[in-house]
């Protein structure tokens, strides 16, 4: 039934998630949690949308593009408008008061 499987933002991003660590880790060559974290940075990988995502370089957000759709009976999704690519995450809710004087980027250990 996977022409039947509706596939959600939660479950590309772990998908995404686990294939991004796993090139970190060959690129730092180790598991060592700083050296994954450092190798993160930057890392694209083609996910199952069709879209190329980016890790950010400094706050480890993901680029990505946006899709809104609608729910049909059937429980699938028609896609009714899309970003033409990916585009970067905005860290904070500019909508939460406070959250203007947040930086962008993590403060280094």
């Amino acid at each position: 039934n996977a022409d039947k499987a509706v596939t959600n933002d939660p479950m590309e991003a772990t998908y995404i998630g686990v294939y991004m660590w796993k090139q970190a880790v060959e690129k730092a060559k180790s598991t060592n949690v700083d050296k994954v974290i450092a190798a993160m940075a930057g890392q694209t990988f083609k996910a199952p949308d069709g879209f190329t995502i980016k890790m950010d370089e400094k706050n480890h957000h993901l680029h990505k593009p946006v899709f809104i759709g609608e729910i049909r009976a059937d429980g699938q999704f028609d896609v009714v408008w899309k970003t033409p690519g990916p585009i970067k995450a905005a860290p904070w809710s500019p909508y939460i008061p406070g959250n203007d004087k947040k930086k962008g980027e993590p403060e280094g250990k």
